[in-house]
């Protein structure tokens, strides 16, 4: 081993036994490779090239100082931990190995060897650039914050959302009519769905609370008829909406400016909030719900679709903030919060609402995600020159950590259907859900729309 000094042969040979002891254990198809580029496999059966690689003993010695995800997550930012063979989807799905944390429990001598040899090692540089430099938990916001967080996720640049979204840029949970759909056919399926729960006629006057490229905005006037507004907070998406809606001939009906949703005046027929009710917190969503209300026609049908987490026993259990989550407020989400589907529908019906509907979409969101993350790392090069490396590693371990979180049920989402009970009397709701199962919009209809405007 030459030029490799006793201190870096005793931790490389502490390394190893401490592989050699967890193999059995874990029995992992995957391989470590090591900083002198030596290969363990952590199983029996290990795939060839599948590798997690680290590049120096100071990552180990971070790691040991200050065992976090944080550091975990910085640590892989910078590239001192990577991976090859597969995309990192794929990776963690064959890597993950049931009851892990028990089955990895280290011998007492070994551990403390091992702690010993690292421990005053170098550090590892874990400083990051991308970061959200507030307080990211958005607990004790602001007025006009609100702007602030979502300028820090949505305007990292339209051209790199470009490189994982569908061609409309839909940035929320696509509905899939089948698992075998393309993303583009789900996502103007989930177009379609909401415009059918609304219930829009020709003429409505319709609101879309954080309208996101406003495909929901164009969609909904180009097929439904309706007179629509846009409401965003991000620079970025106003600009590309307005140039949509001039592409499209839809100035007559489409209209889109930069305002936080309690500061809008007027009154709608309709109104949808599609992926933007995780960013208003948990305190707020009453006060949230009674300003959308105070916009509504009576009778008037409110669509709510967002991520919720699964209630707990307590609230207390339930706000208790947990690491993986403040990371994800720090370093993409400042400012979001994710409230249970309980407390949204008490929270409607104590601001007035009735409640008609709700549909759980758990299973299409990780689909989504899927296609996401599949789509971001097969531009990685592009992602790369656009937004750095540390960024683009971000948000691959972003999409991939959504994928989980759905496919296991830490996360959720739901889209309730709600209207404005103001007077006594019926609700004026359609007695079967028939209309929400009419066929929906070919595509192709939609894009010879597109190519007539253009």
């Amino acid at each position: 081993m030459s030029g490799t000094s006793a201190r870096e042969e005793k931790q490389l040979r502490l390394a190893r036994e401490l592989a050699e002891t967890l193999r059995p254990r874990l029995n992992s198809p995957v391989s470590i490779r090591l900083w002198d580029g030596s290969l363990i496999p952590m199983g029996d059966n290990a795939i060839p090239g599948l590798e997690i690689s680290v590049n120096g003993p100071g990552v180990v010695g971070a790691l040991l100082r200050r065992p976090t995800p944080d550091t975990l997550l910085r640590l892989y930012a910078r590239g001192a931990i990577s991976y090859s063979g597969a995309d990192l989807l794929t990776l963690i799905e064959k890597a993950r190995v049931r009851n892990s944390r028990q089955k990895s429990r280290i011998p007492l001598g070994l551990l403390v060897r091992f702690a010993a040899a690292f421990l005053l090692e170098r550090a590892e540089a874990t400083s990051v650039s991308h970061v959200y430099r507030g307080d990211e938990t958005g607990l004790k916001r602001a007025a006009g914050e609100n702007s602030d967080f979502i300028q820090f996720h949505y305007d990292v640049s339209n051209d790199f959302y470009r490189l994982f979204l569908d061609s409309k840029m839909l940035y929320s949970c696509a509905y899939f009519h089948n698992w075998n759909d393309s993303l583009e056919q789900a996502q103007l399926n989930k177009l379609d769905m909401v415009c059918r729960k609304l219930q829009l006629q020709p003429g409505d006057r319709y609101l879309d609370i954080g309208c996101g490229w406003g495909a929901l905005l164009c969609h909904a006037a180009t097929h439904y008829g309706v007179k629509a507004h846009g409401i965003t907070l991000s620079k970025e998406q106003l600009a590309l909406t307005q140039q949509k809606i001039r592409d499209l001939g839809l100035q007559n009906q489409v209209t889109v400016e930069l305002c936080d949703y309690q500061n809008l005046e007027g009154t709608f027929d309709r109104i949808s909030s599609v992926g933007m009710v995780e960013h208003v917190g948990i305190d707020n969503m009453s006060g949230y719900m009674t300003k959308v209300r105070s916009l509504l026609r009576d009778r008037g049908i409110f669509l709510n679709h967002g991520i919720t987490r699964p209630g707990k026993i307590s609230d207390r259990k339930f706000r208790k903030m947990s690491p993986e989550r403040r990371l994800l407020a720090r370093y993409i989400f400042p400012g979001g919060e994710l409230d249970h589907l309980g407390h949204m529908v008490q929270c409607m019906e104590s601001s007035g609402y009735e409640v008609h509907d709700v549909e759980g979409w758990r299973d299409h969101y990780a689909m989504t995600c899927r296609h996401w993350v599949h789509r971001l790392e097969a531009n990685r090069q592009e992602a790369i020159r656009q937004v750095g490396e540390e960024r683009y590693r971000m948000w691959t371990l972003y999409l991939t950590g959504c994928v989980f979180a759905f496919t296991d049920g830490g996360a959720r989402i739901y889209q309730t259907v709600a209207t404005k009970h103001a007077a006594r009397g019926a609700s004026t709701m359609p007695c079967t859900r028939e209309h929400l199962y009419q066929r929906p919009t070919p595509v192709a209809d939609e894009q010879t729309s597109e190519r007539r405007a253009a």
